[in-house]
């Protein structure tokens, strides 16, 4: 378990003990199942994306865990992702912009975040570092199968200048080589108008069979956990996977845009 979940479960039951309350009070004090405060308890699922905003107002803990999620960094659907990124089984990510996280070089990274114009030199260094820490868990004890559709239009989009972007389709063709557990896959150009136009997103399986979804736009990513609203989103992976070419096919354009960055 992430060590700050676990500094906020243990806060969580410190905090409902000492105002007497049992599972299934706060559970109805936050509109939760006694199941899901349990689990969250134990550490057996991930508190769902409202869950400590709801705590601070049944426990009146003057935004306690509010506090303590801004002095842990991230904001708490960027941890909540990771946390299923972690712990996922089948990662499936599709990206009609960027290369994905998951898969950038440091200079493609830091490319990325001084094009976003918000950040210094040293922001820029902190958060590349953060990104590329997170391609641990393609390199664990037990990686995650991790099947990577994009654009060719990500291929094609000049992120750094033409050593950086050669440089990182190269990455792409290495990775694909030597982690039998990644599979990329290039929709071409040429398939004109699809479903991945309305943008990029990551389905996560969990050890349980659960589907969680990540959404990303220009403000905050989003995670869904949302029955219908996941399965909309595998509907829209499988259409866009029919879309794209064969895992060989597109290794094959991968290597042939890498070298046009010459």
């Amino acid at each position: 378990m992430d060590e700050r979940l676990r500094v906020l479960i243990e806060e969580l039951r410190h905090m409902r003990a000492a105002r007497k309350m049992t599972q299934e009070e706060l559970a109805k004090a936050i509109n939760y199942s006694p199941s899901t405060v349990a689990m969250v308890e134990t550490g057996a699922r991930k508190p769902p994306p409202d869950f400590w905003d709801r705590v601070d107002v049944a426990l009146d803990t003057g935004g306690a865990f509010a506090r303590m999620l801004v002095r842990f960094g991230s904001p708490q659907w960027m941890r909540e992702w990771e946390a299923n990124e972690r712990q996922a089984i089948v990662l499936r990510s599709f990206e009609n912009m960027v290369v994905p996280g998951l898969l950038q070089t440091s200079a493609y990274a830091r490319a990325l975040f001084r094009s976003i114009g918000l950040f210094d030199e040293e922001e820029v260094e902190r958060r590349a570092a953060a990104r590329l820490e997170r391609q641990a868990v393609l390199t664990g004890e037990r990686p995650p199968q991790l099947v990577a559709v994009l654009d060719e239009h990500v291929l094609r989009r000049p992120v750094g200048g033409p050593l950086v972007m050669r440089e990182q389709l190269l990455r792409l063709v290495k990775v694909v080589n030597d982690h039998p557990r990644v599979r990329l896959q290039v929709v071409p150009a040429s398939v004109g108008a699809y479903t991945g136009v309305a943008g990029a997103f990551v389905l996560a399986t969990l050890p349980t069979g659960e589907d969680v979804a990540y959404l990303d736009d220009q403000l905050k990513g989003q995670v869904i956990d949302h029955t219908e609203d996941v399965l909309a989103v595998r509907a829209s992976w499988e259409s866009i996977q029919g879309e794209a070419l064969p895992p060989r096919q597109s290794i094959e354009l991968l290597a042939k845009v890498a070298e046009s960055w010459s």
